[in-house]
């Protein structure tokens, strides 16, 4: 089974992503995406940024990760 984790992308820079997942931040890769700009949420896996995360799905993504808290 993959499991992704849901980020929110802080910078960009040469082909990487500084995201924050929950508090903690990480560099992974961006090289799959195009145009990811700061603010865009993304779900992770194995170090690569892998799909952007619509508006949709961030409202579910934030109801997900405050009924986990």
């Amino acid at each position: 089974m993959c499991v992704g984790l849901p980020a929110r992308v802080v910078k960009v820079h040469q082909g990487m992503a500084l995201v924050d997942a929950s508090g903690a931040r990480r560099e992974v890769s961006a090289a799959l995406l195009d145009e990811l700009d700061p603010g865009d949420y993304v779900m992770v896996h194995a170090g690569m940024a892998i799909a952007r995360i619509t508006g949709d799905d961030e409202e579910e993504m934030d109801d997900i990760l405050e009924d986990l808290d």
